[in-house]
């Protein structure tokens, strides 16, 4: 081993002052050599205690001799004359030879005391120059940023277009911490059970509190209502007595009814007003131009709001609204009797705020909707949640053959032998079929119920409600529900009747799996369902579900047949197992007679559904005597038109005497 491995051992770790002895660490191999003729220097060097000569004296020496060799060959030449040429070259000579004398004189004071510095191994010596390449640089840092924000976006299905668009969030506390929301808002969101936001929360809210106009769709129970919910609120700030500053427009007024309680829900504390319109004639006098305008929120649909504008003068002013928020938009957007078109364009020109936003929501996406959009819409952006029109993945779905129109019955009534987990929906197309199999179900020993645009509003609520209580466990409706109502644990829904296009059969079955629940969903369908089966088999394919190869091979249907379809379902036979023969008219004399009995308050609506014949009134006495309801005009077998469980139970006593007139054809 020689000198230089023993020292290197030795000295693992050193940090030497390269300023000061910089010839030494040349030798030892600190750095890499400057000179070419490094044997020289190691030459005049004594390890072993003989006559060593420093750096500077070294230095002085060899300046000396670069001194003597110019003065001699100044001599040589004759001592020629400086000329004004040469004079600015000496100038710059001296001045550069006075800062390195000046170098050397501070070098020893700022190096006094130092020497070699021992320091651990593991640290490196700093480079200036290698610490500029690794000091990311500004451009870096944004490329590095938008890898994480596109990371986010891919992990969460999030497609977004548009310009501008600012970062998703992750957490409530990053909202808040950001947009410096209301503590309470963040309060009672976590009391409400949110932990986390949803993707389309993730993405919609930032958008929304830099105000920004968008587009929106997200699968069924993505948390859209609180997507739009949260960002109104944090802008309004606090209540105003300048009238209504957010409107919210549904299709139906249970969907409204349930937009209205999250508001509540969220506005806990901060003390906004949110109202909803439940009848035109009290809200004439609640809003009209007389009034105090001590209201901030309203959620409503179309049609109650165009009552209110019709008016005159106009029962409601919303040249004060700043966001206009359309609820299931491709919905409301549709022509025709279903759709509400027109009605959104008088109420679009009656919003002539200059600071108005409009923002629309839904499970489905609509091109007319996408286009209208791009046409009037500032700046939009438009959000994505997963594929476009995909059905949840959390719904087991499943497509069931049942032959004809009489297998579903059959089908349906061996599915409540087999025991089912309730509650349950059930899908028809039509509000005539709605009735019929609620007439046949209501034997099967089971709560049903039905819902559907024929019963009052009053009926409507209470089944809705008894639906939530769990009083009802099978609930019988029309598309009316097929749109953003959000009940709690459905774990099954059946399409009794098939439905004429995919964007309505990814809304009938959204009302399962919602909220990042299990659900299943089973679609009947027969011969006649064939071409609109194809479409129905690529939405559950793209869900991850098990489908038939057939099934997706099936022919296209054309536009023209779709639209037909559309706007005119396939008819379909009556739900019946009553013979027929009990329902055609006979031509005849009337008889008119009443009979007197004595019902249990259980059997009363059962014995009079079961009559097959009109009944044109009757009468509950207590066993007083005393009548305690009647009726007239009843239409008997088919509607429940008594319900003594909700309304007609006055007397306390178990039985009631019934005196019915029936009006029977001979």
């Amino acid at each position: 081993m020689d000198a230089f491995d023993l020292f290197r051992k030795l000295g693992s770790g050193a940090k030497f002052d390269l300023k000061r002895f910089a010839k030494d660490a040349e030798r030892f191999k600190v750095v890499k050599s400057q000179s070419k003729d490094s044997s020289n220097q190691l030459a005049g060097v004594s390890f072993f205690g003989k006559e060593n000569t420093s750096l500077e004296s070294r230095l002085s020496e060899d300046d000396g001799e670069e001194e003597k060799e110019v003065s001699d060959e100044e001599q040589a030449s004759g001592k020629r004359k400086l000329t004004k040429v040469d004079e600015p070259v000496k100038t710059a000579l001296k001045k550069k030879k006075g800062a390195k004398t000046k170098s050397e004189d501070a070098e020893p004071e700022k190096s006094e005391g130092e020497g070699i510095q021992w320091m651990s191994s593991q640290d490196k010596v700093k480079d200036p120059k290698k610490e500029s390449k690794d000091t990311p640089s500004l451009k870096r840092l944004k490329q590095l940023h938008q890898e994480k924000v596109n990371r986010i976006r891919h992990q969460n299905r999030i497609n977004v277009h548009g310009t501008d668009i600012p970062d998703p969030v992750s957490t409530f506390e990053e909202l808040q911490k950001e947009y410096d929301l209301d503590p309470r808002i963040i309060q009672n969101i976590k009391e409400a059970g949110f932990q986390t936001p949803t993707p389309i929360q993730m993405q919609a809210v930032p958008l929304m509190m830099h105000k920004r106009e968008i587009l929106a769709s997200a699968p069924t129970g993505s948390g859209k209502t609180m997507a739009f919910c949260l960002p109104l609120l944090a802008h309004l700030r606090q209540p105003l007595n300048k009238g209504f500053r957010a409107l919210i427009i549904s299709p139906t007024r249970e969907l409204a009814t349930q937009t209205h309680r999250e508001f509540l829900k969220l506005s806990e504390g901060v003390g906004f007003r949110v109202h909803m319109i439940n009848k035109g004639v009290e809200a004439v006098k609640k809003y009209g131009p007389k009034t105090a305008k001590k209201f901030d929120i309203l959620v409503t649909t179309p049609n109650r709001l165009i009552y209110l504008l019709n008016q005159d003068p106009p029962a409601i002013n919303l040249s004060s609204v700043e966001w206009l928020v359309v609820d299931e938009s491709d919905k409301l957007f549709e022509e025709g009797k279903t759709g509400f078109r027109e009605q959104l364009a008088t109420i679009f020109l009656a919003c002539t705020s200059p600071k108005i936003r409009r923002v629309l929501f839904s499970a489905t996406f609509a091109t007319d909707v996408e286009q209208w959009c791009k046409l009037n819409l500032d700046n939009l952006v438009c959000v994505n949640i997963g594929p476009r029109n995909s059905a949840a993945e959390t719904v087991e779905q499943q497509l069931l053959f049942v032959g004809s129109e009489n297998g579903k019955l059959l089908a349906m009534r061996n599915l409540i032998k087999q025991g089912f987990l309730p509650p349950v929906l059930v899908f028809v197309q039509s509000i005539d079929r709605a009735r019929e199999l609620f007439h046949e179900l209501v034997y099967e020993g089971i709560n049903v119920d039905v819902i559907h645009a024929d019963r009052t509003q009053q009926q409507r609520d209470n089944v809705v409600s008894s639906f939530r209580s769990g009083k009802i466990w099978v609930l019988i409706c029309t598309a009316l529900l097929a749109r953003g109502i959000d009940f709690k644990g459905i774990n099954l829904v059946i399409n009794y009747d098939f439905p004429t296009t995919a964007v309505e059969y990814i809304h009938r079955i959204g009302r399962t799996g919602r909220a990042g629940h299990k659900g299943k969903a089973i679609t009947f369908f027969t011969e006649d369902d064939k071409p609109l089966l194809r479409s129905i088999a690529t939405v559950i394919k793209k869900a991850g579900c098990p489908v038939p190869d057939y099934m997706i091979g099936l022919k296209k249907i054309k536009s023209k047949l779709k639209r037909q379809l559309v706007a005119k379902p396939p008819r379909r036979s009556t739900i019946r197992t009553t013979p027929r023969i009990l329902f055609e008219k006979k031509p005849g004399k009337r008889i008119r007679y009443a009979c007197h009995a004595p019902f249990r308050i259980a059997d009363l609506s059962c014995h009079l559904s079961t009559l097959s014949l009109n009944i044109a009134s009757f009468q509950c006495r207590n066993p007083l005597g005393k009548i305690i309801s009647e009726k007239a005009g009843c239409i008997g077998a088919f509607h429940p038109l008594w319900q003594p469980h909700q309304s007609h139970i006055i007397s306390p006593a178990p039985i009631l005497h019934v005196r019915h007139f029936i009006d029977q054809r001979s």
